[in-house]
């Protein structure tokens, strides 16, 4: 059997409880094609990089799946039929990690407090410094 990642992205206006009734179907689905779900991860809603379907927001969550490849196209299969799913990806990977993903741990790292990133930090920020009041920029004539 083959080991899978795959990101489910869901209507924002249904519930976390249908996207975890969602993720349950998935799993049961898995199960009858002899396979089986390791971790699963409710990323939460999140905005999303461009409009789909009108929406600006969408439920993300990830299923690790070891499985053969045909309940992998009756998962797809099935997503494609419901109404609530906006996107799919299924990816093919060597091996799973124990460590949380990218997702949760900046997530989880950002609820502790970690130091992120301002715009004023790095440079592309505003404010004044000692280029005058204009910012050096507009290279017109003064008033």
């Amino acid at each position: 059997m083959a080991l899978y990642e795959h990101v489910v992205v869901t209507r924002p206006d249904i519930s976390p409880q249908q996207v975890d009734a969602l993720v349950e179907d998935i799993t049961r689905i898995v199960a009858e094609k002899n396979g089986k779900v390791g971790r699963t991860e409710y990323w939460g809603l999140r905005n999303l990089a461009y409009p789909i379907k009108k929406s600006r927001k969408a439920h993300y969550s990830l299923i690790n799946i070891d499985a053969p490849g045909d309940a992998i196209h009756e998962v797809e299969r099935r997503h494609r039929i419901n109404e609530d799913v906006l996107r799919f990806l299924t990816v093919k990977v060597e091996e799973f990690t124990d460590e949380p993903s990218p997702v949760i741990a900046r997530k989880d790292r950002d609820d502790r407090g970690g130091k992120r990133r301002d715009r004023d930090e790095g440079g592309f920020g505003g404010g004044r410094d000692d280029r005058g009041p204009r910012g050096g920029f507009g290279g017109g004539r003064d008033r």
